[in-house]
């Protein structure tokens, strides 16, 4: 299964695609969408939307992960990356692709074990788990977002076959038996995958 993460912003829109198939993943590209300072939001708007339909178009992904709304410094800053993440969410939507949203401290907490990580925590764990370096902490974010939320998506076997085909089936629309489902079986593939990178680190630190 394919995962476009994005870590909205109208400054600069993260972005990063991965693979995953039971406790493997596979790093497929990474990005920042980057509006010029002085455009206007309309401007900056639109370009971020060409940019992530770009990423959607290239890389093809089965699902699409997106950071939560999050209590901004200002009302100001809140209402920019809402409209960020609009556009972003705007154009998944577009694509007919199942769209996951998750909060920060979940992802934190999935990837690097603690929901109070700081970037340099999370992109050293996200290098760690695809063994590559990502274009900046914005990049690593989204990354980082498509790795959390692809336990969101695995678990209950969600058909992104046939979501993207029809574009009615998608993570929040499951029943609660399904979501206690995911409960029971969130983290197993992913938490093997960093026991294989932990593993894969000290063997090469003992050389």
């Amino acid at each position: 299964m394919r995962i476009l993460g994005i870590d909205p912003g109208i400054r600069n829109t993260g972005w990063g695609v991965v693979e995953q198939y039971e406790n493997r993943l596979r790093h497929i590209a990474n990005g920042v969408i980057k509006p010029k300072p002085d455009l206007a939001d309309a401007a900056r708007l639109h370009f971020i939307a060409l940019g992530v339909a770009e990423a959607i178009a290239v890389h093809r992904p089965d699902a699409a992960a997106i950071e939560e709304v999050f209590v901004a410094k200002s009302a100001t800053s809140a209402l920019k990356l809402g409209m960020a993440r609009g556009v972003a969410m705007m154009q998944c939507g577009e694509a007919s692709l199942p769209l996951v949203e998750i909060s920060a401290r979940r992802v934190k907490k999935s990837v690097a074990g603690t929901g109070a990580a700081d970037k340099m925590q999370m992109q050293d764990m996200v290098e760690r788990l695809l063994g590559i370096r990502a274009a900046n902490a914005d990049a690593a974010d989204a990354l980082a977002i498509a790795i959390a939320a692809g336990q969101d998506i695995a678990p209950f076997g969600l058909d992104v076959e046939g979501a993207n085909r029809t574009g009615n089936k998608t993570a929040s629309g499951l029943g609660s038996a399904q979501r206690g489902s995911v409960e029971a079986g969130r983290g197993s593939g992913l938490s093997a995958a960093i026991e294989k990178a932990l593993a894969r680190d000290a063997g090469e630190d003992s050389r």
